[in-house]
């Protein structure tokens, strides 16, 4: 893991360990949410866009209630 912020436009992340040598690095938040849009997804546009901090912690809040920890 690198002291490397990550390259996609908004995100203050700097503990990227991902890095592709075309878009350059990217944290693993923004990485879930780049699986989670599928493989369909424009990277480009992907990294030009801005984290989605509010569907993370709503879909996170959704599921949280549906599978309970114990």
């Amino acid at each position: 893991m690198s002291v490397l912020a990550c390259d996609r436009r908004g995100c203050d992340n700097i503990m990227c360990d991902r890095l592709s040598y075309q878009y350059g690095y990217l944290c693993e938040d923004c990485f879930q949410e780049l699986v989670n849009l599928g493989v369909g997804t424009n990277i480009e546009w992907f990294m030009d866009s801005r984290p989605n901090y509010a569907r993370q912690e709503s879909t996170l809040a959704y599921f949280d209630c549906i599978f309970s920890e114990r």
